[in-house]
């Protein structure tokens, strides 16, 4: 990573910034809501909370973010600012710091880009796949802050994060939520250069003509030369580039007639989605950075019933993915609809209640008392990881890697209403649909 201060001073540095700066006007209270609602936002809302050292000052910035405290926020490379007002009406110039990714960081990132099936089409169309984070760390290239990485500056006089600059850090999640791109910008690259250059790449790799042949096919090696030279072979041929969607299934509608009782419908359903599938795993196989991933454990026949039913299958298959799986037809509705919004995690947590230990106990009861302020705080009764709001409007549900998950109640069962948060205040503004960042 380069130093956020490549230049040899500060005016130098804001020379060379300020064409690249984008300015955000102030942003309206957020009182008793969360703070994003999408993915890029909750990310760096986890980033910050999970890497921050002071529960007291996440607190204070909150509620001053809360309050509408912060005003008009410049973004540039290396370096977020604005001008925060405290609770006692003072005005305070704040900036938090980021380092820049430098050129070796930014290759690795754009060829990854460039080389996963899907990520070239969204970022040209002004969309950030949520998956970039995870799939720049495997290449070696952190997105988000780590610990250390948010660097403070205040006229208050503190010597680490204050208020001020905690406000500031807090609002910058909802920055994302409006464009995720500014995070790219804080790394060191403006939208317009980055975009261009993905495009530059991206028609390079896709020139298929290699040297040596005019009609694009790989040139061989006579078997007995290559025996006769000692097993040196020369170089394997470029791997196929990824199907841009999976392959169709063999269509089972013939004038045959099926034998026995075989359902062919339920045949064509599932010949789909192993395509779809097998699709998938290609594209996982064949993105950078796929070894140093752990390997995924093998699904139950529950949980593959779940994702089987998010597929939304014809009604009489779905009848027999619930039977098959000791679930009525609205239990697996249930179980699709987590699947959805997490996979095996979210299953976990609509399923199977736990009870957490002592000190995932204590971990949570410190996030629910700093979610809220002391006037704004539902009344939240405990039981076995869950928090029910007290007129049974909504509950929290505590998953084991310490994210919470919103539920609602519907037709008399609790059923999940969004993916996790690891803020509780996020997580039950979507349960009970009030929240947005």
């Amino acid at each position: 990573m380069s130093d956020p201060y490549p230049y040899e001073d500060q005016e130098a540095f804001d020379e060379a910034a300020d064409a690249r700066e984008r300015v955000f006007a102030a942003l309206p209270p957020a009182q008793g809501r969360g703070f994003a609602v999408t993915w890029w936002g909750r990310a760096w809302l986890k980033a910050l909370e999970d890497t921050a050292l002071e529960l007291a000052q996440l607190k204070a910035g909150r509620r001053l973010a809360r309050a509408g405290a912060v005003g008009a926020v410049s973004v540039r490379p290396g370096r977020i600012t604005a001008v925060v007002r405290d609770r006692g009406g003072a005005l305070h110039r704040s900036d938090v710091l980021l380092h820049q990714l430098d050129g070796d960081d930014w290759d690795r990132l754009l060829d990854m880009a460039v080389e996963r099936s899907g990520y070239i089409a969204a970022l040209l169309d002004r969309e950030m796949p949520p998956h970039l984070v995870e799939d720049a760390a495997a290449a070696g290239v952190e997105l988000l802050p780590g610990i250390g990485d948010l660097e403070p500056r205040c006229d208050c006089d503190a010597w680490d994060h204050c208020a001020h600059t905690t406000a500031l850090s807090y609002q910058v999640a909802r920055l994302l939520d409006q464009d995720p791109f500014v995070l790219l910008l804080l790394r060191g690259r403006d939208e317009r250069s980055l975009l261009d250059e993905l495009q530059v790449r991206s028609a390079a790799a896709a020139d298929p003509a290699p040297s040596g042949r005019e009609d694009g096919a790989a040139e061989g090696v006579d078997a007995a030369d290559a025996y006769a030279s000692a097993f040196v072979l020369p170089p394997l041929p470029t791997p196929p580039s990824l199907p841009a969607e999976p392959g169709l299934p063999p269509v089972l509608d013939t004038e045959t007639a099926p034998p026995g009782d075989t359902d062919v419908d339920a045949l064509e359903f599932l010949a789909a989605q192993a395509a779809a599938e097998a699709h998938r795993l290609l594209a996982d196989a064949v993105a950078t950075g796929h070894q140093q991933r752990p390997v995924p454990e093998e699904l139950t026949p529950s949980a593959d019933a779940a994702r089987l039913a998010a597929a939304a299958p014809p009604e009489h298959i779905a009848v027999r993915l619930a039977r098959a799986t000791g679930r009525d037809r609205e239990g697996l509705a249930l179980a699709a609809r987590a699947w959805e919004y997490g996979g095996v995690a979210a299953l976990t947590v609509l399923e199977d209640a736990w009870t957490p230990d002592a000190k995932s106990a204590a971990r949570a009861r410190a996030a629910l008392d700093a979610a809220w302020e002391e006037d704004e705080r539902p009344a939240l009764k405990g039981s076995r990881g869950r928090w029910t709001v007290s007129d049974g409007a909504g509950q929290l549900r505590l998953g084991r890697d310490g994210r919470w998950w919103p539920y609602r109640k519907e037709r008399g069962r609790w059923a999940p209403a969004g993916p996790a948060a690891s803020d509780p205040a996020a997580a039950l503004a979507t349960a009970l649909g009030t929240g947005q960042g």
